[in-house]
């Protein structure tokens, strides 16, 4: 079988909803992301890019985050489509 190739969340765009899936950091960040709710099989809506592009806001657990490119480039999954698109 062949391995899934999935999207960074850094490449969501605003409305979109994502299921992550893996983490690709460690240490100290990987551990706050986990605190955060950046866990494997939640779902985050993005909510909006600030004007520069960077942060984006994120709505994940009923709470808003947002994270820098830096961040949400290590965070892996797929974007979730609705059956009407």
């Amino acid at each position: 079988m062949a391995p899934t190739k999935f999207d960074r969340l850094s490449e969501a765009e605003p409305g979109e909803r994502f299921r992550i899936e893996k983490l690709d950091i460690e240490g100290t960040m990987k551990r706050r992301l986990l605190d955060l709710g950046f866990v494997p099989g939640c779902e985050v809506t993005v909510l909006q890019k600030s004007p520069l592009g960077d942060p984006t806001a994120y709505k994940v657990s009923n709470t808003t985050i947002a994270l820098r490119i830096e961040e949400s480039s290590n965070i892996y999954g797929e974007r979730i489509r609705d059956d009407n698109e």
